[in-house]
């Protein structure tokens, strides 16, 4: 928002400068004796160039890269609001003493907005970063203003992951996903790759997001534009604004769950909700699973129950493709997943 912000103030800004600066020039031709015809066409052609100027720069700032164009874009609306307040004081000043002569005026206006262009400069480079962290206070203020809204952080692993979409139809989260810029460019980026199976996955992640932003359920989204420290890798990132917007992180990502607690902070990890969902299983249960492969060990089989789960069968390898029946000895629960390791089954 604050890069839009700045793009249009920026533009304004230079119109605006066109037709000051054409006027002043103007004035000056015509104090000098020279006669000027169509002064208002002259101003306004003023105000044109002032445009084509603001275009051509927006232009080479699209080309740059996005950590670049977010710090610079608010110093240069800086620079040119104090180009600007520079000629408005010092126009102020010259009306005060009308004897001066034309050279003296000149001279005076330059030295004034010089002056302030420096400041202007000085500010918008390295208090830049200042004035975004104003604008994010004040957006955190705003959520926090509201004691009702639970903020989660989404992490761009829950969108391609997708199951977050039924999760929220079903009514199971509510409150405010904040949806950080630079996950839905990392999203994009996905989406653009060489690669058919990451595209695919991309693309699945934007088609997630979009049925969010369109769902009727009691949960809303949100794009937000912070970029906290932007050399950091997303994941740190997200957990910088997991602390500042005082939100938890939604994520299937299991090395960022662990990152997360360490750093204290709160974490819905979808896979942990979806163990906890699965039926329970006991040692010395039996339960029945077609054994799809070889296992790691000489006589382990493989097999898979209908939602999911890895069952590791010892002494199984011999009845590859079969459907058996097997004893359950003990269960491995992670939040990467959950597996059961058994036995073969003799019946007595």
């Amino acid at each position: 928002m604050l890069v839009k912000i700045s793009r249009v103030f920026f533009l304004l800004a230079c119109i605006l400068m066109g037709f000051i600066w054409s006027k002043f020039i103007l004035e000056n031709m015509v104090e000098s004796g020279r006669q000027i015809e169509n002064v208002q066409r002259w101003i306004g052609l003023g105000g044109l160039i002032g445009a084509v100027v603001a275009i051509a720069v927006l232009l080479a700032l699209h080309f740059v890269t996005q950590e670049l164009y977010e710090r610079f874009a608010p110093a240069v609306v800086a620079i040119v609001l104090a180009l600007l307040a520079g000629y408005s004081i010092s126009r102020y000043l010259l009306f005060w003493f009308p004897s001066i002569d034309i050279t003296s005026q000149v001279f005076i206006s330059v030295t004034v907005v010089l002056l302030f262009g420096y400041v202007g400069i000085y500010l918008g480079l390295t208090r830049a970063s200042n004035w975004e962290s104003l604008i994010s206070a004040v957006k955190h203020r705003q959520f926090q203003n509201s004691p009702t809204v639970s903020l989660k952080i989404v992490d761009t692993s829950v969108l391609i992951d997708g199951r977050i979409a039924d999760i929220c139809e079903s009514g199971f989260l509510e409150g405010t996903l904040l949806i950080p810029r630079f996950v839905l460019k990392e999203l994009q980026n996905i989406a653009d790759s060489a690669d058919v199976v990451r595209r695919a996955k991309g693309r699945r992640g934007l088609d997630i997001l979009k049925s969010l932003q369109e769902s009727t359920a009691e949960v809303s989204v949100s794009i937000i534009e912070d970029n906290p420290n932007a050399s950091k890798e997303v994941d740190g990132k997200l957990l910088l604004l997991a602390k500042q917007y005082g939100a938890k992180v939604l994520t299937t990502d299991f090395n960022l769950n662990k990152v997360a607690q360490i750093d204290g902070v709160v974490v819905l990890n979808i896979n942990d909700l979806a163990n906890a969902l699965k039926p329970a299983v006991l040692p010395d249960e039996i339960m029945e699973v077609k054994l799809i492969k070889e296992g790691k060990e000489p006589s382990q089989a493989v097999g898979y129950l209908d939602d999911g789960t890895m069952v590791v069968v010892d002494g199984g390898r011999n009845h590859l493709g079969k459907n058996v029946q097997v004893l359950v000895t003990s269960i491995l629960q992670t939040s990467a997943g959950r597996m059961i390791f058994t036995r073969f089954h003799t019946q007595a």
